[in-house]
């Protein structure tokens, strides 16, 4: 049985408000997603949000949920490259932000769900559950360290 969620929670040494600018900067989300070029991004529910994976190919997303600085998801496929996401082939990841402490750190909790009712062959759900779950602690470090640490 392919388990459904991926979940994962870090404490960040900034405001909402920084960690959500990072979060949303299409430089950033093509370094952390991407070949590294800017990602396309209309920010707005139903918004298209493109990540180039370089020979991968191109990865769309559609934006569910913009409520700055507190809530951002999107729903992206785990089909092909350049699959457009839907209902059957698409995770939907979901960031909520939430201030932690009195020195006005900021919670960020990421959870990916649907993995298994993905109609994927064989598999493949699963396999793509144990990549992601792999690969999320990484993006998350790498977002606190953005938004900890800018580049000048």
């Amino acid at each position: 049985m392919t388990p459904d969620t991926i979940e994962r929670g870090i404490v960040i040494n900034a405001s909402p408000e920084r960690v959500w600018t990072v979060l949303t900067e299409p430089a950033f989300l093509g370094r952390w997603f991407g070949s590294g070029e800017p990602v396309k991004i209309d920010l707005r529910p139903g918004g298209l949000l493109l990540f180039d994976h370089g020979v991968h190919g191109a990865i769309p997303a559609r934006i569910e949920r913009v409520e700055p600085p507190r809530v951002l998801s999107w729903r992206w496929s785990q089909g092909a490259a350049g699959e457009e996401p839907d209902d059957s082939n698409a995770t939907l990841v979901e960031f909520t932000l939430t201030t932690d402490g009195p020195a006005g750190d900021t919670r960020l909790t990421m959870v990916e769900s649907g993995f298994a009712r993905l109609g994927l062959p064989g598999d493949e759900a699963a396999v793509r559950h144990r990549a992601n779950s792999q690969n999320w602690p990484g993006k998350l470090d790498h977002l606190r360290t953005d938004c900890e640490h800018p580049a000048p």
